[in-house]
């Protein structure tokens, strides 16, 4: 090493040891480039520089080739060579002395070294200690399944799209696109886009009986939102809710997610057992109920059981989260009002989506919440998301006040009537000595229990083979045993077809 370049590495590098640090001879990793790759050149030799580096291929200031000789020995021009030093320089993985050349950044961290350096993990494999909060652990694992985003048959919360008037809805988003205004998509409140509160206060007091005022609804993006919020705002860790048993599977994930208690209480045919919760956890801390068309069950809430309910929330000073979700569509009856239109203490958080009446994907619900709770919502949803997006909002409130929703529910309410009836006809046809139904009077699902020997969840996975998209029963249970059986949606299923899944199901049976 000359005399020259030993003082520009010290320049560079300093003493180590009380020596000159010692730098090897130029060296390039293997590059394979490939000209008819769409990655460009310059981008697939920057890509196999960092790899080397982070495989530890490359360490700590070792030299480099030059660009020239880079170039020679790839057989392409200095440009794509100059252009992958130049974007590695800048992220830090190389640094230059002038004169002396081009070097492994002495600034890149230890941490890169694998734990047993003789066996090198794999680019991006886990590796060393991996904490993760004991919060997340608590809730319960996701398993994607067939049924999630599938339509056909039985499909449960799947609307009949192809009647969705999505024209309509089409030229209210081209409005609001256009030229919205600045001071309306700047806004930042937490509680939603105003005019859509004031379209929702308007529609639940006067189809569910609702007692509001627009201070009071919050914009949610689904009923699931909505439920993690009231954990949020209501629930510490070890506070006991009740759940109805069986009952909403992502409901009870949300409440083990903020570390409650879950206290199973028993659904009959008035609806949850107010009596037997009591017994369970008199002073638990809030009540989860689907009163309007109980899920999974489809039974309606008696009006005795609702009194028993909200006199037992005041007494205990706890909540009832009414959960809300398709109670506009009832067909032998009109649609039963609300709990909390009941309630004269302020004990129930009202919970509603727009999910199910028009569209999944659209992400869309409210939270209507007792006045003194308010400020806290809004604290707790300000930082977790700020505020709900605004377009959609926009275009939903144009469709409430404009009359196309109600319009869309009552063709809505004929149609799924036709299609329960079919699909209800067709079961007891079919399946009528083996299996009971639950819940036809409402809704856009049914339940049916079978005896128990058929085993549900292996059934659904057959089914699938057959594009049958049943949900097994069981799982709505939290406890065991759980009843064997199938929640069979019907909103995206047409009558004519409704008699073939069915006969197709009982071929899956085996009955």
């Amino acid at each position: 090493m000359d005399s020259r370049n030993t003082h520009l590495q010290r320049k560079c590098y300093g003493h180590y040891d009380g020596a000159v640090a010692q730098v090897s001879q130029a060296i390039a990793p293997v590059i394979p480039l490939d000209r008819r790759a769409s990655a460009p050149l310059h981008r697939q030799i920057y890509e196999g520089f960092r790899a080397a580096i982070v495989r530890n291929e490359l360490r700590a200031r070792q030299r480099v080739p030059s660009s020239r000789e880079l170039a020679s020995e790839l057989g392409v021009s200095r440009i794509p060579v100059l252009n992958a030093y130049a974007q590695l320089l800048a992220e830090g993985y190389f640094e230059s002395c002038v004169g002396a050349g081009t070097y492994i950044s002495a600034a890149l961290p230890d941490l890169l070294v694998p734990d047993r350096p003789s066996a090198l993990p794999t680019p991006g494999s886990p590796s060393g200690l991996r904490p993760i909060s004991r919060r997340s652990a608590l809730f319960p694992r996701f398993e994607p399944s067939a049924r999630h985003g599938k339509l056909g048959a039985f499909g449960v919360h799947q609307p009949a799209f192809d009647h969705f008037p999505f024209g309509l809805w089409s030229k209210l988003v081209l409005r609001h696109s256009r030229s919205p205004r600045v001071t309306v998509i700047h806004r930042i409140d937490p509680m939603g886009h105003e005019p859509l509160r004031e379209a929702i206060c308007e529609y639940l007091r006067t189809a569910r009986a609702v007692q509001c005022d627009p201070g009071q609804v919050m914009i949610v993006s689904g009923s699931q939102q909505a439920l993690d919020l009231c954990a949020r705002v209501l629930f510490d860790p070890g506070s006991p809710v009740w759940i109805e048993e069986p009952g909403y599977w992502l409901a009870r994930n949300a409440f083990l997610g903020a570390g409650c208690t879950l206290v199973p209480v028993p659904v009959d045919r008035e609806g949850i057992d107010v009596a037997a919760g009591i017994k369970l956890s008199r002073k638990a801390r809030a009540a989860h109920v689907t009163p309007s068309h109980q899920y999974p069950l489809g039974v309606t809430m008696s009006a005795s059981r609702r009194m028993q309910l909200l006199n037992w929330a005041q007494r205990a000073g706890s909540w009832i989260l009414e959960d809300d979700y398709d109670s506009e569509y009832r067909y032998e009856s009109q649609p039963v009002a609300s709990l909390q239109g009941l309630d004269q203490n302020a004990r129930v958080i009202y919970i509603g989506t727009f999910s199910k009446v028009l569209f999944p994907s659209l992400r869309l619900g409210y939270l209507v919440c007792p006045r003194d709770l308010t400020e806290r919502f809004a604290a707790v949803r300000f930082s977790t998301d700020i505020f709900p997006p605004y377009l959609n909002q926009a275009v939903l409130s144009d469709f409430m006040r404009e009359g196309h929703f109600a319009r869309h529910i009552r063709r809505m309410r004929l149609l799924y009537k036709e299609r329960r009836t079919a699909l209800v006809e067709s079961l007891g046809k079919e399946l009528g000595s083996v299996l009971e139904i639950h819940g036809r009077e409402a809704g856009m699902h049914l339940a049916v229990t079978l005896p128990d020997r058929f085993q549900d969840a292996e059934i659904c996975k057959r089914a699938e083979a057959k594009g049958l998209w049943l949900w097994p029963l069981s799982p709505s249970y939290f406890t065991a045993p759980a009843r064997q059986g199938f929640i069979l949606g019907f909103g995206s299923t047409t009558s004519a077809e409704v008699s073939h899944a069915v006969h197709r199901l009982r071929e899956v049976m085996g009955t």
